[in-house]
């Protein structure tokens, strides 16, 4: 294993194409059949999609890996980016609440990345904040099917958030692949 000052050897996991995550028979994010019908399935699709691929970028990592900021002078870390869309999902209920707040989950602005530490019982509370704050999320934003429905203070489209959340997924997977690939050379989309 690479140090941090190191640069670990690029792998997959994958046989078929060198450059994926996993074979596509093995790939849980693929599905057989057609996609989904109508928009708001294929935005809980997508979503799904990208939640999936954020913990695939996490498994087979120990708490000092998933720790590590791997890409310096950024502060952040896989166990941030968890911590951080548990945060996301928290502050996503806000915005469509008319009630006061919801506090933040972590403290003090940006305490979702500078706070992440390679200790196991984080990693493990971290895992389960996302799953929590997920599930609140998808509940509160179910009761409102209607796309074009407007809530919260700030009125804001049932859809633009959906939209929203698949982007703030998107862009961190993006920066997973960057960080696990720095701390063990794993490669794949």
């Amino acid at each position: 294993m690479a140090g941090m000052s190191e640069r670990p050897e690029r792998w997959s996991q994958a046989s078929v194409y060198p450059d994926m995550w996993a074979d596509p028979d093995d790939d849980p994010r693929n599905s057989d059949g057609v996609s989904p019908d109508g928009e708001l399935a294929t935005l809980a699709d997508f979503l799904s999609g990208y939640r999936m691929t954020l913990r695939m970028k996490c498994e087979g990592l120990d708490a000092e890996q998933l720790a590590r900021r791997s890409v310096p002078p950024s502060t952040m870390s896989l166990l941030g980016l968890v911590r951080h869309l548990a945060e996301d999902e928290r502050d996503w209920r806000n915005w469509i609440s008319e009630g006061e707040p919801l506090p933040k989950l972590y403290g003090r602005r940006d305490a979702d990345f500078d706070e992440a530490v390679a200790d196991q019982a984080q990693v493990d509370a971290a895992f389960a904040d996302l799953e929590r704050e997920q599930t609140a999320t998808d509940a509160a934003l179910a009761r409102h099917p209607d796309l074009g429905e407007r809530l919260g203070k700030d009125a804001i489209a049932v859809r633009e958030l959906l939209v929203h959340r698949i982007e703030e997924y998107a862009r961190h997977c993006g920066h997973a692949d960057l960080l696990r690939e720095c701390v063990d050379g794993r490669v794949g989309q």
